[in-house]
């Protein structure tokens, strides 16, 4: 085992007692009092339509896919650069992934490449917010309001982030979050969807529900409630969101933690990053980041092999990250080919990220320094 793991999940003080709080209410199924909190909150900070709690970040993408009305044969562009619940959500409805590559400063999606990826198929232009840092939103949204078509917001990363002052989540149509255990906030597995366009509110409801009206029966609006829609079983346990409200919040301590984190790592490495030609990441002066991770650029795959290596016989894990989506098996057989994505076949290869979770200790950050600049 690791003496210090790439990830550990941190309980900030008080989730078991709201959790237990959960429990003596006796209501352990979705949307109980927790889980409306967790909305209300959420809207609420975040200014949103309305906020669903799911049970992932990819049952929020998924219904995304359902709210878009996606057919067989219709396309959907994405980065190839991320994780595979992006575009399989997607691809679940029929349609196809239009694989599009990644800015070599930030690796989000490249804005300048989309228009050129657009066909009278295309149906949603999905971007992500790779490690909390902003795509470019204001030329993406340009181009899709141009050409009529919804922006998607894959944020698992980015909750709080926030691009020339708007907050990352609120830009596109539709959002989703992610609540995994490697998150900034937390519950174990759980996600939401966040919902700017009023369109999609009551739909997405539905759908949530089994395909059933049993939203509007809660409130009144109908006196029994019936099959309308598609659906499924998206609703997170009430159990789960009180543990999440807890971290919540406490958002402002927590990003604070994993901010002081993030600047240690890269004040105190930049000097070895650049003698040893490794490029740290990126961040535009008009993005505030989220503080989800800290990863470094290697000069080569050799390079990163050596110094994932070099940390592991230290008993410190450090990963790799995404591999290319259109060099799967399934993104070739969507067409896939090597060098459609140059940029995202390079960087996924020399990427490297270091350890970082929000109750990480100074002594083990220390270690870490300490055993990275070790490496030459």
């Amino acid at each position: 085992m690791y003496r210090i793991p790439f990830n550990r999940p941190t309980l900030i003080g008080g989730e078991m007692d709201a959790v237990q709080q959960a429990v003596a209410a006796g209501k352990f199924s979705g949307d109980g009092a927790f889980t409306q909190k967790c909305h209300h909150l959420l809207e609420a900070t975040l200014s949103v339509r309305r906020a669903l709690l799911t049970t992932s970040c990819t049952h929020a993408l998924e219904m995304a896919a359902l709210l878009l009305d996606l057919q067989p044969g219709d396309e959907v562009i994405v980065p190839s650069f991320t994780f595979v619940s992006t575009v399989n959500a997607f691809v679940l409805r029929g349609a196809k992934p239009v694989f599009v590559d990644i800015r070599p400063d930030t690796l989000n999606i490249d804005e300048r490449l989309i228009e050129a990826a657009i066909t009278p198929r295309t149906r949603a232009i999905v971007v992500v917010h790779y490690a909390g840092v902003a795509c470019e939103m204001i030329a993406i949204m340009d181009i899709a309001a141009r050409r009529g078509i919804p922006v998607v917001e894959d944020n698992a990363h980015g909750l709080f982030g926030r691009y020339r002052g708007r907050q990352l989540g609120t830009i596109g149509a539709l959002t989703s979050q992610s609540f995994h255990e490697t998150k900034n906030f937390q519950c174990g597995e759980g996600g939401a969807l966040l919902i700017n366009d009023a369109r999609y509110i009551e739909r997405a409801e539905i759908i949530r529900e089994k395909g059933t009206n049993r939203s509007r029966f809660f409130r009144g609006q109908v006196d029994k409630y019936t099959w309308v829609d598609v659906g499924s079983s998206y609703l997170p346990s009430d159990l789960l969101a009180a543990f999440l409200l807890t971290q919540l919040e406490a958002r402002e301590e927590i990003q604070a933690k994993r901010r002081a984190l993030w600047e240690r790592y890269d004040a105190e490495l930049s000097g070895w990053a650049a003698a040893q030609g490794v490029r740290p990441p990126v961040v535009p002066a008009d993005c505030d980041q989220a503080y989800h991770m800290y990863y470094l650029l290697l000069p080569s795959l050799t390079a990163r092999t050596a110094l994932i290596d070099h940390l592991k016989a230290r008993g410190i894990l450090a990963v790799f990250h995404y591999l290319p989506l259109h060099l799967s098996d399934m993104g070739r057989a969507f067409g896939g080919q090597p060098g459609d994505c140059p940029v995202t076949e390079d960087l996924s290869d020399r990427l490297l990220r270091l350890p970082f979770y929000t109750n990480m200790t100074a002594e083990e950050q220390s270690e870490v320094i300490a055993a990275v600049q070790a490496f030459s």
